[in-house]
């Protein structure tokens, strides 16, 4: 039986994704009462510039009051759209205090306060939704949460942010540097005015928290993962890769220990071969590779970011809770049960390419790898190439760990014959 009394839905943000998210709402709104079983109407819509043009958003629903608009009461649904810590916590947590539930798109809060929000929602009995979170309107929180319910995951590799693939892209089609790519990124409207929150990895980290928290039900936060940035990647670093038949993306990893008795999580660039399925994914476009123990692999991929793109999963996720309104139920909440440490960089197990800039005169090649065999690093395969006194020597390693490594660098700094340790970066999706 239809509902007759329609949920009452608020609105935090109306920027490009919180406008997408009215545009919808009211132009599909008679397919959202038949997927629902209820109406569901916007009440409310909180900006901070009420005096912006927002076409196709309707002036009298516009309040600068977000507070009061959350307080009200009568509201069902809070969709939050506006980002960063504060004011988005509190209002958040005001609102399931008044028995709304909510929808959120904010990565970071949620990599860095999701345990706390998610205790929050539970103890006054609503839900949390976050799906626009990880990798706009690709799904992997619900997959995550429920699809794989019943399985094992025990790696989440995936490129989760297009602005650092549009990058990268260029620079390995085109030959670019990668100011040059960044400027196309900046013209392309791909990259911000301030590049840093993307390029850096402070974007793809937060999604990694999230992810690993999920697939592993361990408690995992900003802080617990490991980020490099990718403006030290060059263009040598890409022919190197084509050498290997690789190329180079910025990878959020999550991984569950061989032993399954701890997890890690870490952004960084990384080499992987041009026949692993996250090769080919182009542009701006994300894509997500799981491994479980029963499900195999599987890859998810789609656009990341973008008005549109987002709002399609802020929808997904407020039919759902609107659905569990008209049920008078609640929806799952974390599963943080198995409570799995998080490991440190130094710990996590991995391949590693290494070139060397080394005087070209015999016996360099033997004291290289002698210093490897001293620290545990067994070597995979070298390449050496040499002109006028100087060479060339890229070593790929079997996989050690990342402290191992270090130490190894460390001590190829020290010897004569080593110029320069002139790039290192990990190998990925063997």
């Amino acid at each position: 039986m239809m509902r007759t009394r329609p949920l009452k839905v608020a609105l935090l943000g109306c920027g490009v994704v919180g406008s997408e998210v009215t545009r919808i709402m009211t132009t599909h709104a008679d397919d959202l009462t038949q997927r629902i079983g209820a109406p569901v109407e916007l009440v409310g819509i909180a900006v901070r510039r009420p005096d912006r043009v927002r076409e196709g958003v309707p002036q009298e629903l516009i309040t600068t009051d977000a507070t009061a608009l959350v307080k009200r009461g009568d509201i069902d649904v809070v969709i939050e759209v506006i980002g960063g810590i504060e004011p988005a916590r509190s209002l958040i947590t005001t609102a399931f205090e008044h028995g709304a539930s909510v929808v959120s798109a904010n990565k970071a809060l949620l990599a860095q306060d999701g345990a706390a929000l998610h205790a929050a929602a539970e103890q006054h009995g609503v839900d949390l939704y976050y799906e626009a979170a990880v990798a706009g309107a690709i799904p992997l929180v619900r997959p995550l949460r429920e699809s794989l319910a019943g399985d094992r995951v025990n790696r989440v590799l995936g490129i989760v942010n297009g602005t650092t693939n549009f990058i990268l892209d260029k620079m390995d089609s085109s030959g670019a540097g990668y100011s040059e790519a960044l400027d196309e990124a900046t013209a392309l409207g791909y990259a911000e005015a301030d590049p840093t929150a993307d390029v850096e990895g402070f974007d793809a980290a937060a999604k990694a928290a999230i992810l690993a928290g999920i697939a592993f039900h361990t408690r995992v936060r900003l802080d617990d993962v490991h980020r490099e940035g990718m403006t030290e990647v060059t263009a040598a670093d890409f022919a190197s890769a084509k050498q290997m038949g690789c190329t180079i993306k910025l990878l959020a990893i999550c991984e569950r220990a061989a032993d399954g008795k701890s997890v890690s999580a870490r952004v960084h660039p990384a080499m992987i071969p041009l026949t692993h399925p996250l090769a080919s994914v182009r542009e701006a476009y994300n894509a997500v590779f799981i491994e479980a123990d029963a499900a195999g692999q599987l890859m998810f991929y789609g656009p990341g970011a973008g008005g549109a793109p987002t709002a399609s999963a802020v929808l997904g996720d407020l039919v759902a809770v609107c659905r569990n309104k008209v049920a008078e139920a609640t929806g799952p909440g974390e599963s943080a049960y198995t409570r799995l440490p998080v490991s440190a960089m130094g710990e996590v197990v991995t391949r590693y390419h290494i070139s060397l800039d080394v005087a070209d005169k015999p016996g360099v090649l033997a004291q290289v790898a002698t210093v490897f065999a001293e620290h545990g690093v067994s070597i995979d395969t070298v390449r050496q190439q040499g002109k006028d006194g100087e060479a060339s020597l890229v070593v790929v390693t079997h996989r050690a760990t990342d402290a191992a490594l270090s130490a190894t660098v460390e001590a190829l700094r020290k010897l004569d014959t080593v110029r320069d340790v002139a790039s290192i970066m990990r190998v990925e999706g063997e």
